[in-house]
C-alpha cells in the first residue's frame, strides 16, 4: 500500500513519519523547498519529541519515506492521498479558510491514474469532504476514486504516541470498499485493539470539532470555578479533584489556568459555531466559552498588575513562553498574549522557555530573552510561571529570592502551593486559591 500526504506541517510530518513505521511506503509533499530540504536532513522544523529519530529511521535505513515537492508525481501511482494542509481562521469571517485544501483538491483531480482512496485529515467543518468529491469529480470519474474523513487527535508533545496508540480511530466512509480499505490501513492498531469508529462523512467531521470544542468547555468551566474559589476563599485543586473523581465528569482538562491556546482550540471553537450559524444553530454555550476565554488573559494581566503594584518601566520575569510543554508552539500562547498586554503598559518582559524562544521573539520582539529561568529572575519586581514546564517544577527559590528585586510570585498553572514559600518571604499567587 502506497500513501501520498500533501501538506509536511505538524499533523502531516507526523502522519507520515508514524505510518512509515507501520511500515507503509509514504512520500509526504510540500511546495516549501527550504522545508523539505531541512527534512531531508532528518530535522525536524518544529520541536517534538521522537519525530526526528524516525525520520532517521526511515529516510536512511528502511527507506519506507520520502519528500517530494511535486504533488503531480506523487499521487499518480498512490493508494490513498491524505490531505493534511492548514486550515486557519479568517480574520473576518472566524471561520475556517478552506483555500488550501480546495486547491489541493483541484490538483489531486488532474493528476490520479488509477483508483485512489482521498482521505481528510486536514481539521474541516461538516461539509468539506463531499465538497472536495465534487471538486474532482469534475474531471474525474466517480468510480476512481473515492472520498473519506479521517480526523487526527493529535496533542502536541506526545503526538507520536498519540498517532500510535489513539484512544480511538475515526473513519467517516460512503461505502463498505473505502471502509474496509481505510480498516486495512490502521490493521497494525488492532493488536492493542484501539476502537475503529465507523460513521459517515458528516459525523466524522463533527466529532473532531465537538471533542475539541467540548475540551475547551470544560477548561473555561473550571477557569470560572477558580475566579470563584479565589473570591470565597476555596481551592479549585480540591474542587477539581472533587468533581473529576465522578466517572461522568472525568479528571482531565480540569487543571485551571491561563485559558486554552495552541493552534486547535481557538480556532476550532470559532470554527464550530460558525458551522452552527449556517446550519441555523446557536452555539451560544461555545459562544460564552469562546468570549470568557478571550477575556481571562486581560483580568489576569490586571491581576499581575495590581497584586504586584507594577509600574511603567518595571522589570516582570515570565517563565514559559509556549502555549504548553514540549512543544516550541507560541499560536495563541497565553504567555504571550500575557507579556504583550503587560508591555502595553510599559512593563518589561524578560523570559525563558526551554524549546519556544525563538518563536516567541518572532511572535513579539519586545520580549527579553534569557539563557536560562535564574538569569530571566534577575531584578525582576514579580516571577510569572505561564507554562508548566518540568524543568520549572523544582526552581531553586532560595537561589531566586536573592535575584528578585520584590518577592512576588503568580504561579498561573499551579505547579506549586503556598506552603513552598512560607518560610522564604515570597507573596504567592496562585490561580483559583
Amino acid at each position: 500500500m502506497k500513501l501520498a500526504i500533501i501538506g509536511t506541517g505538524y499533523v502531516g510530518l507526523i502522519t507520515g513519519v508514524c505510518f512509515a513505521e507501520f511500515g507503509y511506503q509514504t512520500i509526504c509533499i510540500d511546495k516549501d523547498e527550504n522545508r523539505l530540504n531541512y527534512l531531508n536532513k532528518s530535522k525536524c522544523p518544529f520541536y517534538e519529541p521522537g519525530v526526528e529519530n524516525l525520520l532517521e529511521k526511515h529516510l536512511n535505513k528502511t527507506k519506507l519515506l520520502s519528500f517530494s515537492n511535486s504533488i503531480s508525481e506523487s499521487v499518480k501511482d498512490a493508494d490513498i492521498i491524505f490531505i493534511t494542509v492548514g486550515t486557519p481562521t479568517k480574520r473576518l469571517e472566524e471561520e475556517a479558510d478552506l483555500t488550501y485544501v480546495f486547491e489541493v483538491a483541484e490538483e489531486i483531480s488532474k493528476n490520479l491514474n488509477q483508483y485512489s482512496l482521498i482521505v481528510t485529515k486536514s481539521t474541516v467543518p461538516v461539509g468539506t469532504t463531499k465538497e472536495i468529491k465534487k471538486i474532482i469529480n469534475k474531471k474525474i470519474n466517480i468510480e476512481k476514486f473515492d472520498v473519506v474523513s479521517n480526523p487526527e487527535f493529535l496533542r502536541e508533545g506526545s503526538a507520536i504516541n498519540d498517532f500510535m496508540r489513539p484512544d480511538r480511530v475515526v473513519i467517516g466512509c460512503e461505502n463498505i470498499k473505502s471502509e474496509n480499505i481505510m480498516k486495512q490501513l490502521y490493521r497494525p492498531l488492532y493488536l492493542i485493539e484501539t476502537p475503529i469508529i465507523s460513521t459517515t462523512i458528516e459525523s466524522s467531521e463533527i466529532i473532531k470539532y465537538a471533542a475539541n470544542s467540548f475540551l475547551a468547555t470544560k477548561i473555561s468551566f473550571i477557569n470560572q470555578i477558580a475566579d470563584l474559589c479565589e473570591n470565597v476563599g476555596a481551592n479549585v485543586q480540591d474542587v477539581a479533584k472533587g468533581i473529576g473523581i465522578d466517572k461522568r465528569i472525568g479528571n482531565k482538562f480540569l487543571h485551571a489556568g491561563p485559558g486554552y491556546g495552541g493552534s486547535c482550540f481557538p480556532k476550532d471553537v470559532k470554527a464550530f459555531i460558525k458551522t452552527g450559524e449556517k446550519s441555523n444553530v446557536n452555539f451560544s454555550i461555545l459562544s460564552a466559552v469562546d468570549k470568557f476565554n478571550n477575556n481571562r488573559i486581560i483580568k489576569i494581566s490586571n491581576k499581575i498588575i495590581s497584586k504586584a503594584n507594577l509600574k511603567k518601566g518595571d522589570l516582570v520575569s515570565l517563565l514559559g513562553l509556549s502555549f504548553k510543554p514540549n512543544t516550541d508552539d507560541v499560536r495563541a500562547s497565553t504567555s504571550i498574549m500575557i507579556a504583550k498586554l503587560l508591555i502595553n503598559e510599559g512593563i518589561k518582559i524578560k523570559s525563558y522557555d526551554p524549546a519556544a524562544m525563538k518563536n516567541a521573539k518572532l511572535e513579539n520582539p519586545e520580549i527579553i530573552l534569557s539563557s536560562n529561568a535564574y538569569e530571566a529572575c534577575v531584578d525582576s519586581k514579580a516571577l510569572i510561571i505561564g507554562t508548566e514546564w518540568n524543568e520549572f517544577r523544582a526552581l531553586d527559590f532560595i537561589k531566586i529570592k536573592k535575584s528578585l528585586a520584590n518577592l512576588v510570585i503568580f504561579d498561573l498553572r499551579n505547579i506549586y502551593n503556598e506552603n513552598n514559600f512560607q518560610d522564604l518571604g515570597f507573596k504567592y499567587f496562585g490561580t483559583g486559591k
